[in-house]
């Protein structure tokens, strides 16, 4: 019997991105369903943060970060359900404006009025240029680079900031460990995005063979973005405690799933739980 073709409701895909998911496979109106679906978990991760926060009675500049959770949650979700080049870039747009507030943050902690200024200039003058260069001539080299660069440093210089002012050396190495937490997760991400593009061929195989639900398992740039979701939730978290001086008590049972049990199962390992 003869397969009737979809008809995208999007149109052709523009975008010069195309992952490793069959495109509009579940329904038409949705070019790839799990890369689309599992996006949303950057703005359940952003979601949680804002309600945490209003619990609080803290929102104002503090919730900037985790608002940037939910724009790359948003904008990736756009980008995978219509192919689109203008949603592909507002989906790395979006990556840049989650990173460089942090940037800012870490940065400019307990800095002078003067390195404030400057590293805020330099950081507008070094995300546009990034931006420009990126959109007007197709450079996704440039993109990844300077995102891999704001990752990591992110990531040493939050945990440098977490030596020096927790002075607690239990409190001090827990919050360590949910940092190395962190960047096992964006670290296994990349991992299996690397994977989703070099074995793609044996994946869809694989799909067609095991059928529907268990194929949605090895749709692995759905796992990126579940991966580097959790990452990026941990890295705004972390930011936000060390550099607004939150950090007398244990937040672990604060923070949102599954960084609780992760926190725990790494004390387990490590011992901590028994020096306390």
């Amino acid at each position: 019997m003869a397969t009737i073709p979809v008809v995208p409701f999007w149109g052709p895909a523009t975008s010069y991105l195309n992952f490793c998911e069959e495109d509009y496979v579940v329904t038409r109106f949705v070019a790839e369903f799990i890369n689309t679906f599992s996006s949303l978990i950057f703005i359940l991760f952003g979601i949680y943060g804002l309600r945490q926060l209003q619990k609080k009675k803290q929102m104002g500049f503090r919730s900037i970060s985790y608002l940037g959770l939910i724009g790359v949650g948003v904008c990736s979700a756009g980008y995978h359900m219509t192919l689109k080049y203008h949603t592909q870039m507002s989906d790395e747009l979006s990556m840049h404006l989650l990173t460089t507030p942090l940037l800012y943050r870490i940065l400019t902690f307990k800095a002078s009025p003067e390195r404030t200024k400057i590293v805020g200039i330099v950081l507008s003058v070094l995300f546009t240029i990034v931006m420009v260069v990126h959109m007007v001539m197709n450079e996704f080299l440039l993109h990844a680079v300077s995102f891999g660069l704001a990752v990591y440093m992110i990531a040493t210089r939050t945990s440098k900031i977490i030596t020096q002012q927790v002075p607690d050396p239990f409190l001090r190495k827990k919050l360590r460990n949910i940092s190395f937490f962190g960047i096992f997760c964006f670290g296994l991400g990349y991992f299996v995005w690397l994977i989703d593009d070099w074995a793609c061929g044996t994946l869809i195989k694989t799909r067609h063979a095991v059928g529907l639900p268990l194929a949605f398992l090895t749709e692995l740039h759905g796992w990126w973005h579940i991966l580097t979701a959790i990452g990026g939730y941990v890295a705004v978290v972390l930011v936000d405690l060390v550099t607004t001086g939150e950090v007398h008590e244990d937040p672990t049972d604060d923070l949102a799933w599954p960084i609780p049990p992760a926190a725990r199962f790494i004390e387990s390992l490590t011992g901590l739980a028994k020096q306390k």
